[in-house]
């Protein structure tokens, strides 16, 4: 599943080149998780004035409102000048006059939806619950600090739930927690203020690093100039049970936590 920095790097690789471009035509295919909502043509005609990200979303703002997309379990987007004629997994064509932005979504559980603007429904529903943005300023220390307090459930349950900090998903999670030795078992409002930070500073640079290298292409995942990542391959205990830990060589151990795999070293990260 495409996570928060395989979003911004999808994001970055295509907001300048549609900027400003004016949407002439939209085609749709299948029925995806959710309904656009409107009537194609309510797009047509509309220029895009930037691309913004919010969690998992990217946000095509538009003159008289926004175009939200979220790219599910497996889809990706794509922009180029023109495009081959869509196929069985393609599910949105937005022509524009720079270019066609094109939705990629073998599973179906991406999104395409209209809202007349990010404070009004659907947007509002959909977006309103999120914590904070974990790459901005807005992710302040205090505010994780209290946010961790109000909540019993393990901290990597915590930090995938979304409501606290957004967008530190499962193969992030599990390399913020062993930046900052912490056990994925722990419970959240047990730990102590140095931890919170020390898990603070490491949300942020595991996630900007993840940016950097074009994020993680474990099955699929393309940038929207079809690039793949490169994360996956400097990580420290993701997809690595049994392994040797690579500060410690203490065999990397896998448990399942909400159904999802948590990797973790059990000498480094402490309960």
């Amino acid at each position: 599943m495409p996570e928060l920095p395989e979003v911004e790097v999808t994001r970055l690789s295509f907001a300048s080149r549609i900027s400003g471009a004016r949407v002439l035509a939209m085609h749709m295919g299948k029925p995806l998780r959710w309904p656009l909502g409107v009537a194609p043509s309510v797009v047509v005609g509309q220029t895009v004035l930037q691309v913004r990200r919010r969690g998992k979303y990217l946000l095509l703002d538009m003159e008289r409102g926004v175009l939200l997309l979220h790219l599910g379990m497996s889809g990706s987007l794509n922009f180029a000048t023109s495009q081959a004629p869509a196929g069985k997994h393609d599910h949105m064509d937005l022509i524009t006059t720079q270019g066609v932005l094109r939705l990629h979504d073998p599973r179906r559980f991406g999104a395409v939806v209209w809202s007349e603007s990010q404070d009004h429904e659907p947007a509002l529903k959909l977006l309103g619950r999120l914590g904070m943005e974990p790459l901005t300023d807005g992710f302040e220390l205090s505010a994780f600090q209290q946010g961790l307090k109000k909540r019993q459930a393990p901290i990597k349950q915590v930090l995938l739930a979304g409501d606290v900090v957004v967008g530190v998903g499962n193969i992030y999670a599990s390399e913020a927690l062993f930046m900052s030795g912490i056990r994925p078992t722990v419970k959240a409002q047990k730990l102590s203020g140095p931890r919170v930070t020390k898990l603070h500073t490491a949300i942020k640079e595991v996630l900007a690093r993840a940016v950097a290298q074009g994020g993680s292409s474990l099955k699929d995942f393309v940038s929207a100039e079809g690039q793949t990542g490169y994360f996956q391959l400097e990580a420290s205990v993701y997809g690595r049970a049994g392994l040797p830990c690579r500060v410690c060589h203490t065999p990397i151990k896998q448990i399942v936590q909400g159904q999802r795999s948590t990797f973790f070293c059990p000498l480094c990260q402490k309960h």
